[in-house]
């Protein structure tokens, strides 16, 4: 009680003195307004912009013509446009951008962009799209609408439910859902006198904006300079549609010399950008007499929308993990990404995960039942543990495997086994059940990708020190989680730590901050760089302190001698390293350990590490109205180390919130044709204060060995295992299976 929780960034956003991207502005800035197509589905485009561009105040009215570069941007296809040009795939798609003197010049000539174009039918749903002679929505490209397709094959049975006593199947299935964050798209483009186009923005990722742009505008990397600002939330939002939007400001800037500012709206922003996947999930699971797996075999589809974006990534990190945290000799699975003309579908925090999680762990109730068993038993009997193999054939043995003791201490805090006693099962007016579920999450990118992060540590001389890494904040928190670990590291008090906002020209490319990779992959490179420092500090101060430079020390604001029998003040130590014209700076990468992949079995070590989870909830449901009312959550998790435990917590409250959204509310609905429905949080439902229960968070730490700091992630883990633990309580206080997000209780059922 009394004692400061740091956080570097709190004063300014709390007080509102915080500089986000809207707030921005350039001496001589133009605005620039987007324009939509009115059409769903259609070919033949033709845009007229001869009024737009007549209208008093407009200096510029673009389009697909334009772009001097390629028109499709993204990570894997290439098919994501800045500006559609002849064909439209989806009611998000733009058309145009209004250059004008002020925005609501530009908002009123936007009304004046015309479009032509020859009306096709929409494919708007994944059984639609998978229909025997449904239209290709991608052409040749996805042939039966198909993007990607993951196999896993583990075992030595073709048929993984072979010699299984009992069977257990279901269909489930999850909606297309919105990040939601409070900080719409924004960005400010300045093209500067050399010819560089300066980027401050709403963004996550640096550099996948520096290439989306550089590509679109047909210039080399160096022409395009991304810095970072404040960012109001993102949660895998603000990145490929985030580039499509930088792209425009820039190609705006490079046709009239100036500068360009777009701030989106929240109807846009929810129009255009992607969304968390929809999932159609098939599940058949084989158990013997005594409830031990045999094998199962799951087929998943995920609606990648109008393009691409990182659909094949979401689906292999869904296969990778499609049966839990369970050890099963023998399964056969398959995911497949399809085409629709719905908004496209992206990054999401949990990135495959709450799908998939949604299935497994109601898979794990309704087995037990069958069995006769209890759902603790079930997980006990089934759970991996120290020197397990994964599904992917990965022998878990170079961490700690926690999930028993997380399980076990979640159980523990919220009386699970009384409050089971005491469900309801669908007796009485105010009907009260318990619900569980456990995950365990692969740590960073794994084997879909490349995994490295650079720091540099700059320390002064007059002792203050400037951190610099390539991790994104994206309101995590990850700057004070980067100040901490240097501080700790050298020996340093955090005060005298200023962590430098990054930009492209001065940290290499660490990778995108998801995949819960922040605190791993940038604490890790910031140690490594503080190992750097405090080893050329040593060589250079060593004699002065009578030591060897392997004896030097650093703590309490101090450089130490053998055994601490004398010591130099930092500052003094930084004064000494100037005379002798010694630059204390330093950078340095910290690589990922290795990973393996076979695409053709699914087979090898998909992740490096795992963070081991348990979130349970109590509720009620009202039976005349169905509402359901949740009453208490706890959320155990081993973070590796909590470099901040309060942040951490928060991070925990946050996806809980956003968890509680998806299973018990949001989704983004469309009209019968095609058009989207809800575009503001009038019509999209996001959780209250008032919904949000009380939380008891329960953190387990295990130092990590792949990780410098011995930290892991919670961003994703937080929040991609509730749902399904609110679907268990459910069926437990209703005796209403629901196998559908968002959850609906049936109250026609009672009657």
């Amino acid at each position: 009680m009394g004692s400061k929780v740091f956080r570097n960034d709190a004063y300014a956003k709390v007080t509102g003195k915080g500089i986000f991207a809207g707030d921005m502005s350039a001496v001589d800035s133009l605005f620039g307004v987007p324009v939509f197509s009115r059409y769903v589905a259609a070919t033949n485009l033709k845009v007229d912009t001869t009024e737009a561009k007549a209208f008093a105040g407009v200096v510029e009215v673009l389009t697909a013509d334009d772009v001097p570069g390629a028109l499709g941007g993204g990570p894997i296809n290439k098919d994501i446009p800045i500006f559609v040009k002849d064909e439209v795939r989806s009611w998000g798609d733009c058309i145009a951008l209004v250059v004008a003197e002020t925005r609501a010049i530009a908002l009123e000539a936007a009304t004046l962009v015309t479009e032509e174009a020859t009306e096709i039918e929409p494919v708007l749903s994944i059984s639609e799209a998978l229909q025997a002679g449904s239209r290709e929505v991608y052409g040749s490209v996805a042939p039966k609408n198909i993007i990607n397709h993951h196999h896993l094959q583990h075992g030595s049975h073709e048929n993984p439910l072979e010699g299984s006593s009992i069977v257990v199947t279901e269909h489930f299935s999850t909606q297309m859902v919105e990040h939601a964050y409070m900080e719409p798209e924004s960005v400010l483009c300045i093209p500067r006198y050399d010819g560089v186009y300066e980027i401050y923005g709403s963004i996550q990722h640096l550099f996948s904006i520096q290439r989306l742009t550089a590509r679109y505008l047909n210039i080399p990397l160096a022409d395009v300079e991304v810095h970072t600002v404040l960012t109001g939330g993102s949660f895998g939002g603000k990145d490929e549609s985030m580039g499509a939007i930088a792209a425009r400001a820039a190609l705006g800037a490079m046709k009239t010399g100036r500068p360009v500012s777009i701030t989106y709206s929240r109807e846009w922003s929810v129009r255009e950008t992607y969304k968390r996947h929809p999932y159609e999930m098939d599940y058949s699971w084989g158990f013997d007499p005594e409830g031990n797996f045999v094998g199962a075999g799951v087929e998943l589809f995920a609606e990648s929308g109008a393009y691409t974006s990182v659909t094949p990534w979401v689906t292999w990190r869904s296969i990778a993990q499609c049966c839990g945290p369970y050890v099963v000799p023998s399964v056969r699975g398959d995911s497949w990404g399809v085409a629709t003309n719905r908004c496209y579908t992206g990054a999401m925090r949990g990135f495959g995960s709450p799908q998939v999680n949604f299935a497994i762990e109601q898979m794990m109730d309704i087995s037990a039942e069958r069995l006769g068993i209890s759902p603790v038993e079930i997980r006990r009997r089934n759970m991996v543990r120290q020197g397990s193999e994964t599904i992917t054939g990965q022998v878990l043995d170079n961490h700690t495997v926690s999930m028993e003791s997380v399980m076990d201490q979640v159980l523990h805090e919220i009386d699970y086994e009384e409050k089971y006693k005491k469900c309801s099962h669908g007796k009485g007016d105010a009907m009260y059940g318990i619900g569980f579920a456990i995950t365990y999450r692969g740590s960073s990118i794994g084997a879909e990708g490349f995994d490295f992060s650079a720091a540099t540590i700059n320390a002064l001389f007059d002792g203050s020190i400037l951190l610099e890494t390539g991790i994104q904040e994206n309101g995590q928190g990850a700057e004070t989680a980067m100040i901490i670990t240097a501080a700790e590291e050298l020996g340093v008090s955090q005060e005298r730590i200023r962590y430098r906002r990054s930009r492209t020209s001065t940290i290499p490319d660490s990778g995108n901050t998801v995949a819960s990779r922040g605190t791993l992959m940038g604490t890790s490179a910031v140690v490594k760089a503080a190992k750097n420092l405090k080893t050329l500090m040593s060589e250079h101060l060593a004699p002065m302190l009578g030591s060897h430079p392997e004896e030097v020390r650093f703590h309490n604001d101090k450089v130490w001698g053998r055994g601490d029998s004398c010591s130099i003040p930092w500052d003094e130590a930084m004064s000494i390293l100037l005379r002798k014209q010694v630059h204390p700076h330093v950078s340095a990468t910290f690589q990922a350990p290795n990973v393996s992949w076979v695409e053709e079995t699914g087979q090898g070590k998909a992740y490096f590490t795992y963070v081991y989870s348990c979130q349970a909830v109590e509720l009620e449901v009202n039976r005349k109205t169905g509402k359901v009312t949740l009453l208490q959550i706890v959320a155990g998790h081993d973070i590796g180390k909590a470099i901040h435990p309060e942040m951490v917590e928060a991070q925990i409250h946050g996806g809980i919130a956003q968890a509680i959204g998806y299973a018990l509310g949001e989704h983004i609905t469309y009209d019968d044709t095609g058009v989207m429905t809800s575009l503001n949080f009038t019509k999209y439902k996001i959780p209250r204060v008032q919904d949000v229960p009380p939380i008891k968070v329960l953190l387990v730490e295990n130092k990590d060995p792949s990780s410098l700091s011995g930290a892991k992630g919670i961003g994703e883990p937080s929040t991609e295992v509730l749902a399904p633990a609110i679907a268990n309580a459910v069926y437990n206080a209703t005796g209403q299976r629901l196998t559908s997000l968002p959850i609906t209780i049936d109250t026609e059922a009672f009657v």
